[in-house]
């Protein structure tokens, strides 16, 4: 017998009330997330959510390492490879379920603290972005790479990064730059730095507190008990914020040659911002396209219409080249040689980013309904 993907409990409170606590659970591979884990979860916050008596979750993960690293893209993969440019419907169902986990993180109408230690990647941003109390650690590496496996940043990135300072989010999805606590802070992807090794502290606070099912008031409680054990907390240096005029200078415009001409020529003192240009240069063209794209459409669109925009695109991403492509280089193969279609920005057309966002079929029911 294996262990489940992903563990249930629950908090006893001095009051009587429960916090309800979901772990992911597949250490092995960084907690990445699978339809396993999807199909676990969403019932089960439904439940939660239902429930008089649960006040509050808490969504944390196994391990020292990772909170999530991002989507299971394995099985995926072997659906690409497949199905090519005809119908994919596992890949109709991973993604229409994800983006409803995600949805219903944003909308839970309880507490939702989420515990994002370790490495946050992709997926796993996703599930960390919507919660109403969003916690780093010290060691929390976040980041949206998947410029280079030749896909966009999904779960909600369209809409997220949209809504970060100045272009920063522009320059997070074309570069894949990674981020840490107090980037993530400054970029409104997190709420508060709190230790790791006082994970435990909070959790006893929590089961000492005094809730009272008033999702206002209990949201308020337990902002209180994170900065308090948040206090003292010394956290690492912002790179977004040391570079946030240079970022913004680099992406600036609305011409996406433009911008890549400026990564391109880009010499950084820095490591950081040089390896981030490097980045977008190895990375698919059509990804960074997709995403330019999609960052002018989304501006002024609601949270659910951009779920269902990304539904198309993720679709678009999977009867295209590149995402199988990117897939194999990155996990399969692991010769981190990707050979993109088109291997160049200049040669992308506006038809070619138009068939990525086409409907392809039914929006998914799971998505249809959102408001």
């Amino acid at each position: 017998m294996t262990d489940p993907v992903v563990l249930f409990d629950e908090i006893k409170t001095a009051g009587g009330q429960r916090f309800g606590v979901a772990t992911l659970n597949a250490p092995a591979s960084l907690n990445s997330l699978s339809v396993f884990m999807v199909a676990l979860l969403t019932p089960k916050l439904r439940e939660w959510a239902a429930d008089s008596g649960v006040v509050g979750v808490l969504l944390q993960a196994t391990g020292e390492k990772s909170f999530c690293a991002g989507g299971d893209l394995r099985q995926l993969y072997q659906t690409l490879c497949e199905c090519g440019p005809a119908r994919n419907e596992y890949a109709e169902r991973y993604f229409a379920q994800e983006y409803e986990l995600d949805y219903l993180i944003h909308t839970f109408p309880k507490p939702f603290l989420c515990w994002g230690h370790g490495i946050v990647m992709g997926g796993g941003v996703g599930l960390v972005a919507g919660a109403s109390h969003r916690v780093v650690t010290l060691q929390s590496r976040l980041a949206m790479p998947e410029i280079s496996i030749g896909l966009y940043p999904d779960v909600g990135g369209s809409w997220f990064l949209r809504r970060m300072p100045g272009r920063v989010g522009l320059f997070l999805a074309l570069t894949g730059a990674n981020f840490n606590a107090s980037d993530a802070i400054f970029c409104g992807q997190a709420d508060i730095v709190v230790p790791h090794e006082r994970k435990a502290q909070v959790i006893d606070a929590i089961a000492a507190g005094a809730w009272t099912g008033n999702a206002k008031a209990d949201r308020a409680a337990l902002s209180r008990i994170l900065l308090k054990a948040g206090e003292g907390a010394e956290a690492p240096a912002s790179k977004v914020r040391e570079h946030f005029d240079e970022i913004n200078a680099l992406m600036a415009g609305d011409d996406l040659l433009d911008i890549a001409n400026r990564l391109r020529a880009l010499k950084s003192d820095d490591a950081w911002m040089q390896t981030a240009a490097l980045t977008f240069m190895k990375g698919a063209p059509s990804s960074a396209a997709l995403s330019f794209e999609l960052w002018q459409r989304v501006h002024r669109m609601s949270l659910a219409e951009v779920f269902r925009l990304e539904y198309w695109a993720s679709l678009g991403c999977c009867a295209n080249k590149d995402f199988a492509e990117g897939i194999r280089a990155l996990l399969i193969d692991k010769d981190r040689n990707p050979k993109w279609t088109p291997p160049s920005i200049e040669e992308i057309t506006p038809a070619f980013i138009e068939d990525y966002l086409r409907a392809r079929g039914q929006m998914a029911p799971e998505l249809a309904g959102l408001v």
